[in-house]
């Protein structure tokens, strides 16, 4: 039985009012949700969205008819969720920007190889900062698009499904956001490591 057979059957038999199932669908995904909801409205309210997503999941399950994967299905629903949390907070995802005096604090966690130079490791350091900071500046359909695209890997049909629209407004969304990260990333390569 494939992975997505196994969501049809738990699906259809969380339709019947089977919790268990349910459940089963919920802790196989509740990490990448996490994440995902992390990256659309940050780490504070990351886990308060994901748990309102698979809330609205639970209750639309019966109208769920399979026309695109379960996991599709809930990435759309934890995609509009992040939304109407940011509009009802009435802020933008730009505000969990983090300050240059403190971005020496993040990062740390991950282990760089031995033939890293230190001036190495402060271009990556300093790509990785200004890569997310691109992100967050998006505008939310961009930023979405993208998301979906590089860091959680959905094919563009997955994140037509997820966003309601076609797979060229998709291939149109993710190219104008690599063109505003390029904008934002050459510059400083061409400054540093000669690249341009």
């Amino acid at each position: 039985m494939t992975d997505e057979d196994a969501d049809v059957d738990l699906v259809a038999r969380a339709q019947k009012g089977d919790k268990r199932a349910f459940e089963l669908l919920v802790r196989k995904y509740q990490h990448r949700i996490v994440q995902l909801a992390a990256r659309l409205v940050g780490d504070a309210e990351a886990q308060d969205v994901a748990q309102e997503a698979f809330i609205k999941a639970w209750r639309a399950l019966k109208g769920f008819r399979g026309s695109s994967a379960f996991y599709t299905w809930l990435y759309r629903i934890t995609i509009n969720t992040a939304k109407n949390s940011l509009v009802s907070r009435k802020r933008r995802p730009s505000d969990q920007d983090i300050d240059i005096d403190d971005a020496e604090l993040y990062g740390h966690t991950e282990q760089l190889s031995d033939v890293d130079t230190p001036e190495a490791m402060v271009l990556t350091q300093e790509l990785k900062q200004k890569v997310a900071e691109a992100i967050a500046r998006l505008p939310d359909d961009l930023r979405k698009a993208i998301t979906l695209r590089e860091l959680e890997g959905l094919s563009y049909e997955e994140i037509a499904q997820a966003m309601d629209c076609p797979v060229g407004t998709v291939r149109s969304r993710i190219f104008r956001a690599r063109d505003a990260i390029d904008a934002v990333v050459c510059p400083l390569m061409g400054a540093d490591s000669g690249v341009r």
